[in-house]
């Protein structure tokens, strides 16, 4: 792999890994599209490491007052109660089932889910549910309104982010937004929720992708611009969802989804 070819894809990854349009299913087009081969699940693994990074950055303060107030609560019972300790318990067990499925259908994951049909499905489906629940949601609870039993629900959806083209942000979105929360409470949870999961599936594929050889420079310049880009990516979407819908989501992914069928069934684009 090359360093522009790194680049482009850490371009890729850090754009599209927040916004409900699938990074994985980018990941899996973009090659395909300028005939270049198939990065590979384990290297979009790897790549999500740079999104980590932007995420727990733009979320850092957060993230540390969570793990305070949980060792505090761990000591005083009285404080359990609190809050952010409670809001770190809820992305613990809404991670659970993404790692359990991850284990169970990791060749799927490698192998026949990287499909082009299976993607340019995925995203079209996606989409439609996506649109049903813009329309049908209430969007009038609060980000400090979420439950353990929300967490476990958006977390088992999460699972659905496996297969390329479903999207872990859209489908965590759709989910949040079903249970009633508003658009940027939901993007919040959404966000949060990816870093114990990117960080376990990152770190499981690392030692893979080293010793496929693809070089120190070209993984260093695609984790840095996944980073720039994947801040730049959270920080438009939080301020876009407070005052807009995910409809231009659902139409672009409907758009692609036909366009990459239709290439398919053409015999223009190999699956």
């Amino acid at each position: 792999m090359t360093s522009l070819e790194a680049a482009v894809l850490g371009l890729v990854q850090g754009v599209t890994e927040f916004l409900p349009i699938s990074s994985t299913a980018h990941l899996r087009i973009v090659p395909a599209l300028l005939g270049w081969d198939d990065p590979g699940a384990a290297f979009t693994a790897v790549l999500q490491l740079g999104t980590l990074a932007a995420v727990i950055g733009y979320f850092l303060r957060e993230l540390w007052t969570m793990v305070i107030a949980a060792l505090a609560a761990a000591r005083d019972p009285a404080r359990r109660d609190d809050p952010s300790a409670r809001h770190l318990l809820y992305l613990i067990v809404g991670t659970i089932p993404v790692g359990v499925a991850g284990i169970l259908l990791k060749h799927a994951i490698e192998g026949s889910f990287r499909s082009l049909w299976v993607v340019a499905s995925s995203m079209i489906l996606v989409a439609l549910a996506l649109a049903y629940v813009e329309k049908s949601a209430r969007h009038e609870r609060g980000y400090d309104s979420i439950r353990l039993r929300d967490a476990i629900i958006i977390g088992c959806a999460q699972t659905l982010a496996l297969v390329p083209g479903v999207s872990r942000s859209g489908i965590t979105l759709l989910a949040a937004m079903a249970l009633g929360l508003r658009r940027d409470a939901a993007a919040r949870f959404s966000f949060l929720l990816s870093v114990p999961a990117v960080a376990a599936a990152g770190l499981f594929e690392l030692p893979k992708v080293m010793k496929a050889h693809l070089g120190a420079a070209p993984l260093f310049i695609g984790l840095l611009v996944a980073f720039v880009s994947g801040y730049a990516s959270i920080a438009w979407l939080l301020r876009f969802l407070r005052t807009r819908t995910t409809i231009p989501f659902v139409v672009y992914r409907v758009a692609l989804g036909i366009l990459i069928l239709a290439l398919l069934a053409s015999g223009r684009l190999a699956a």
